[in-house]
């Protein structure tokens, strides 16, 4: 991980990835503050663009339009990007809580969290209702229901202009489909309260003029499998019923000690609560030095105050700039088709010239995330030794296993060691581990360590773990004991406090799930986060080793391959945040369980630096037999086939697919060679058992898949 040149002294977090942030995230990218650590806190890897889901639900843009990308943008800002949802903030520790992982410790935070929705409170919506935040599940549900047939019964609680609009969208999209529906709108008072009279006007002829239902004044009291029960004791006919009313602050706000109005965070005209140490910006801060309604271009327009303030107050000074929200705004509201309604000043107007104007301003908005600057090498110095124009290369050095040595040159060091002459040291070719014999105890050693593949100390620390406990794993051993080796980036002793504290933490606690504690360990400082772990585990019986593999074994693996190409993507911007979202899911998928289903494997090994064909190719040798991939048969991570047909590549690839030249090159292929960090175990088994074993890892939650047989012959690898 590229990591800035001058020590790390403070952290600021941000805790959500709205508007506000968004738009903080790209400045902080183009000018970073020296000494500053940055994190972004968001509970998926993408923020919505709530501007354009009227747009989607109509059927004029397509799911991915309507998302900010905050893994490229955290990657584009340098930050570190924790994936989970804010559940607390302390200010008097300074501590923000998020589940499954140690605190996040910081100076100074700032708060855009967005606000949430008093539907679930309401009898029957949790079953039967769909709120319209967080947007990827509601996106899901509502394609889900596009794609039935038949008449459609579909409701929008809350007559505001957020709910006229989904309406509207859900009415016009449903009519192009051919698909008659039942459509209403419900609000417990008078609908579009929020607009002047004339543009009303025209939002109530367009709702009618699609043939949806107006009821205002009512109260809904339930919902249930058929539809929305009213407090008049009629009843709604709807299987598709959504909320857009009850706006209200997240709870745990009213947990922090600061100042709030009406549960939301009270805010200076700098963006500063009542502690100087947190600021708040977008729906979920109140303004009360000049209160507004909540819209989305008020949090769009403290995007640059902000920044300067966190910046300032970083830096030790006083906030510089006060936020002076404009006494009103441009409203662009969809009409459900390509039409919308504009009004300024209580001045309306209307038509498909209005509807291209509303996209352009939202397109040019998503334009700013979508066209991030490509990520670059540093320019080799004008005088240099010959051969640094090729080292290393034309793109940063992968994190991970990509950061590792080739096998060659592993190998070649390792033969010039001295035979060894101790009787209680068995030597295991091939393998990463020692197997030791301890007064009639059989034990193994191994060790591990990565570079970085993120900048989150805690995940990091999940995937080393996960990483170094593979060989232990990988020999049928229960895991023991463990020493930690940490390197971390130069910063302040507070700062390495932190760190340090959270690096221990996750560690042990996966360490401990597979059953081994910490011991102890060492840590040093150096230019970028480097986590291993040492580890000894016991045998009840001999080792699986590489040397066991029969002819007509199947071939077992437990988990998608890919995750060197997506690290080394994500260095340069290029990866998809869920993609790389789910690579890390796998990447910290301990393999215990799967490692007691393979107990009685032949022959077994964990896929990491070499690939799965050098590690394949591992135990042909070890064994003394060849084997024939399956290449369609082999899982994929989600992303890795797109990258490697777009050309990327970690820079372990060529030093791995020169242990097979004979296999073609192609993207497909070239995944093979792809090296793995925290890869899944390799295991050839009887073949009458690859496919019981297979359902088995299955049911435990693990993507396994038969990918090869062994056959009789010289050491090689060969495609079917």
């Amino acid at each position: 991980m590229h990591q800035p040149p001058h020590p790390l002294t403070r952290d600021l977090v941000l805790v959500g990835g709205g508007h506000t942030h968004a738009l903080v995230l790209r400045k902080w990218g183009m000018a970073p503050l020296p000494g500053a650590r940055l994190t972004v806190i968001n509970p998926g890897p993408t923020a919505p663009y709530s501007g354009m889901l009227p747009g989607f639900v109509a059927g004029h843009y397509d799911r991915d339009a309507l998302d900010i990308d905050l893994v490229k943008l955290a990657r584009f800002a340098g930050a570190r990007v924790v994936l989970g949802a804010c559940t607390g903030l302390d200010p008097e520790a300074k501590l923000i809580h998020v589940p499954s992982r140690p605190p996040i410790a910081y100076d100074v935070c700032s708060v855009n969290v967005g606000i949430t929705s008093d539907m679930p409170t309401l009898p029957g919506f949790a079953e039967h209702g769909i709120p319209a935040k967080p947007l990827g599940p509601f996106a899901a549900r509502w394609q889900s229901y596009l794609a039935g047939d038949g008449p459609a019964r579909a409701a929008v609680i809350g007559g505001g202009v957020a709910g006229a609009e989904l309406i509207l969208a859900m009415a016009h999209t449903l009519q192009a489909r051919g698909r008659p529906g039942e459509l209403s709108l419900i609000d417990s008072s008078r609908a579009l309260s929020a607009l002047g009279e004339g543009a009303a006007r025209r939002m109530r002829a367009a709702i009618k003029r699609l043939g949806i239902t107006l009821r205002e004044g009512v109260e809904v009291t339930a919902l249930t499998a058929q539809g929305i029960e009213l407090a008049d004791g009629s009843t709604i006919a709807s299987d598709f019923t959504t909320g857009a009313a009850g706006a209200r602050a997240y709870p745990w706000i009213a947990q922090t000690g600061l100042a709030l109005s009406d549960g939301f965070i009270t805010v200076d005209a700098h963006l500063r609560s009542s502690d100087p140490a947190v600021f708040a910006a977008g729906d979920c801060a109140h303004l009360s030095f000049d209160p507004r309604p909540k819209a989305g271009v008020y949090a769009v327009r403290e995007a640059p105050v902000l920044f300067d303030n966190l910046r300032a107050t970083l830096e030790g000074k006083p906030p510089r700039h006060r936020y002076r929200p404009q006494k009103d705004y441009l409203k662009l509201i969809s009409l459900g088709g390509k039409s919308a309604l504009g009004e300024r000043f209580g001045l309306p107007f209307s038509g498909p010239l209005i509807w291209r104007w509303k996209d352009r301003i939202d397109q040019k908005f998503m334009d700013k995330f979508r066209a991030l600057p490509a990520m670059q090498q540093p320019a080799p110095p004008r005088i240099r030794a010959a051969g640094l124009d090729e080292l290393p290369g034309d793109k940063p050095m992968c994190g991970g296993c990509g950061a590792k040595l080739g096998r060659g040159a592993l190998r070649a060091a390792l033969s010039a060691l001295p035979k060894g002459t101790r009787k209680d040291v068995t030597a295991l070719p091939g393998d990463d581990a020692a197997l030791l014999t301890l007064g009639g105890v059989q034990q193994v050693l191994s060790t591990d360590h990565l570079r970085a593949v993120t900048l989150d100390p805690v995940l990091m620390a999940r995937i080393a773990a996960v990483h170094a406990l593979g060989d232990i794993w990988a020999m049928g051993a229960a895991p023991q004991a463990a020493t930690a080796t940490l390197i971390l980036p130069r910063m302040t002793p507070a700062l390495q406090a932190r760190t340090m504290s959270e690096i221990m933490a996750a560690g042990s606690a996966v360490l401990h799930d597979a059953g081994a504690e910490i011991a102890g360990g060492h840590s040093s400082m150096g230019d970028d986060l480097t986590i291993g772990f040492t580890l000894t585990g016991l045998l009840e019986r001999d080792p699986i080793t590489l040397s066991g593999a029969q002819p007509g074994d199947a071939v077992i693996l437990t988990k998608p391959i890919g995750s060197g190409v997506l690290m080394a993507a994500e260095m340069l911007g290029a990866a998809r945040g869920d993609w790389i979202d789910s690579a890390y899911a796998l990447m910290t998928q301990a393999q215990g369980d799967a490692a007691r289903l393979l107990a009685g494997a032949h022959a077994m090994t964990d896929v990491t630096g070499f690939g799965l064909a050098g590690h394949l190719l591992n135990i042909c040798e070890a064994s003394g037999v060849a084997a024939t991939l399956s290449l369609d048969a082999v899982p994929l991570m989600p992303g890795a086939l797109e990258l490697s047909l777009a050309g990327h590549r970690s820079t372990l690839f060529p030093d791995n697919k020169a242990l097979a030249p004979e296999l073609p090159s192609n993207p497909r292929t070239d995944l093979l060679f792809d090296p793995q960090t925290a890869g899944g175990l390799l295991a050839a088994v009887a073949p009458d058992q690859a496919g019981p074993l297979v359902a088995q890892l299955r049911a435990a939650g693990y993507g396994a898949a038969r990918i090869a047989e062994i056959t009789p012959g010289p050491p090689h690898l060969s495609l079917s």
